[in-house]
C-alpha cells in the first residue's frame, strides 16, 4: 500500500516538473533566463529524482543512474540562478543544465510510456525496436534544438 501512494505521488511530482519546465523552456526559447515558474520547475524536478531513491533499490539501476546525474545537474543549475544570480558564464551553466534536467525528465517519460501504454508497449516491447529509438531522438533533436535556441537568444554562443 505504502508503494503504491510512493508511486502516484511520484508520478505527480514527475508530471508537475514536466508541465512546468516546458513553460520554463519556452521562456528560455524566447530569451527569458528568469521566469515565475523556474523555482517551481526545479524544485518539483528535485523532489522527483528524490522521491525515485525511496523506491526498493535492487542493486544500481540505470533508474538510480538517472536519479544521480539529474541531481548533480540540478544543482549546478540551482547555484547558478540562486547564488550567482545568472551572471557571467553562470546564465550558460544555468540554460545548459536547467535544460538537461528538463530533458532527463522527458527521456524518462517517454521510457515509462513505452514499458506502460499497451499501444506503445505493443510498438517496442523491449525498447530496442526502431519506434522506441525514434521517439527518443525526436525528443533529443527537440531538446538540442530549444537549447541552441535558448543559449542564442541570450547571446551565450554566436
Amino acid at each position: 500500500m505504502a508503494l503504491h501512494i510512493l508511486t502516484i505521488v511520484h508520478v505527480i511530482i514527475s508530471l508537475l516538473a514536466i508541465a512546468s519546465g516546458f513553460v520554463v523552456m519556452a521562456a528560455m526559447v524566447r530569451g527569458e533566463a528568469r521566469h515565475p515558474w523556474t523555482a517551481f520547475f526545479l524544485a518539483m524536478t528535485v523532489a522527483t529524482s528524490a522521491t525515485g531513491f525511496l523506491f526498493p533499490i535492487k542493486g544500481f539501476t540505470p533508474a538510480l543512474a538517472f536519479g544521480v546525474i539529474s541531481l548533480i545537474v540540478l544543482g549546478l543549475a540551482i547555484h547558478a540562478w540562486r547564488a550567482k544570480c545568472l551572471e557571467g558564464g553562470w546564465r550558460k551553466t544555468y540554460l545548459i543544465n536547467a535544460l538537461f534536467a528538463q530533458y532527463l525528465n522527458v527521456f524518462v517519460l517517454v521510457v515509462q510510456s513505452f514499458q506502460k501504454v499497451p499501444f506503445l508497449k505493443a510498438l517496442a516491447p523491449t525498447q530496442s525496436e526502431p519506434p522506441f529509438g525514434i521517439a527518443q531522438g525526436v525528443v533529443l533533436a527537440g531538446f538540442g534544438w530549444a537549447g541552441v535556441l535558448a543559449l542564442r537568444r541570450r547571446r551565450v554562443i554566436a
